[in-house]
C-alpha cells in the first residue's frame, strides 16, 4: 500500500500545529506519541483544542480496530469532549470498508466530514474587498473578537471560543491572525501558521450573517499573504470544513486525503 506523500504531509501538519497550539494553551496538556496514535489533548471547554488522530501508514482492518479502541479508551478518561481526526489515505482498502463498523465497536459516533488541501502558492497579491478591511490579532480585545467568530460559526456557546483562545500571546505575537472588519465590526478571520517549511493555515471562521460574500476567501488570502511576505514560504496547507472546501481551490490548494472526525457515544 502506498500513501499519497501529500496525505502524509497532511497528518504531519496536524501532529505538528497541534502540539504548539495545545501546549500554548495548556504547559501540561496531554502531548503524547503512541505507536500508531498522536495525542494532542489540551483538555479544554473549546473541543478543537481535544485532538486525537491515527498516524500509521500501515493501518489495515484489525489493527484499525485496535487503535481506534485504544483511542476510545484515552478520550473516555478526559473531562472535555473532543475529536478523534482519522485521515482516510492512511487505510488500506480493507480498512476503509470496515470504518463505519469498526468506528462504532470502539464507541465512536461520527461528527462531520473534512478534506487536506495543499497548495504551492508562489505569490498570494494584497488583497482586497469592497466591503473589508484587515487587522492584524495584537490585543485581547481582537483575540476575543476572534474567538467569538469562531463560537459563531461552529456552534459553540461564547465562552468556550473564549476559553479557547483568550490570554495567548502566542496568538497575538507568533501567529499571522488576522480579523476582517466591515465598518469596524468584526465579520471573518483566518489565521497562518509557521510548520516544517510550510504555512498552516487555521480557523477560518465567518459569522453566520455574513457568509457567502467573499469575506473568508479575503481574509484568508490576508492570513496567506503576510504570513508568505514574514517567512519567505510558499507552500500551505489545510485542513478544510465541508463549508470552507469549495473557497480554496480558487486560492490554489488541491484536496488531498478526506477526513472523518469521530467523538465519543454520548
Amino acid at each position: 500500500m502506498t500513501v499519497p506523500p501529500e496525505s502524509i504531509e497532511s497528518v504531519q501538519q496536524l501532529t505538528t500545529v497541534w502540539r504548539t497550539l495545545v501546549l500554548d494553551h495548556d504547559a501540561d496538556a496531554d502531548v503524547r506519541d503512541l505507536p500508531g496514535i498522536a495525542v494532542r489533548w489540551a483538555d479544554s471547554r473549546f473541543a478543537f483544542w481535544n485532538c486525537i488522530t491515527l498516524t500509521g501508514t500501515d493501518t489495515g482492518a484489525e489493527l484499525l480496530g485496535h487503535r481506534l479502541g485504544r483511542a476510545a479508551d484515552i478520550m473516555r478518561t478526559k473531562n472535555h469532549p473532543g475529536y478523534l481526526w482519522l485521515f482516510e489515505d492512511l487505510l488500506d482498502d480493507e480498512a476503509r470498508s470496515a470504518l463505519e463498523t469498526t468506528a462504532e465497536q470502539a464507541g465512536l459516533q461520527y461528527a462531520f466530514p473534512g478534506t487536506g488541501m495543499a497548495g504551492d502558492l508562489l505569490s498570494i497579491p494584497e488583497p482586497a474587498h469592497p466591503d473589508l478591511t484587515f487587522a492584524r490579532v495584537r490585543t485581547d480585545e481582537q483575540l476575543r473578537a476572534y474567538a467569538d467568530l469562531q463560537s459563531r460559526a461552529y456552534g459553540f456557546p461564547l465562552e468556550e471560543g473564549r476559553a479557547g483562545l483568550t490570554g495567548s500571546t502566542l496568538w497575538k505575537n507568533d501567529i499571522h491572525a488576522y480579523l476582517a472588519l466591515r465598518d469596524d465590526e468584526p465579520v471573518a478571520c483566518a489565521a497562518t501558521i509557521e510548520a516544517q517549511g510550510r504555512l498552516f493555515v487555521a480557523y477560518v471562521a465567518t459569522d453566520p450573517r455574513w457568509q457567502r460574500k467573499g469575506y473568508g476567501e479575503a481574509v484568508t488570502r490576508k492570513a496567506l499573504h503576510e504570513g508568505a511576505r514574514a517567512t519567505g514560504l510558499t507552500r500551505a496547507t489545510l485542513h478544510a470544513t465541508a463549508a470552507g472546501a469549495p473557497v480554496y481551490p480558487r486560492i490554489g490548494f488541491k484536496p488531498n486525503t478526506p477526513i472523518h472526525f469521530y467523538g465519543l457515544k454520548g
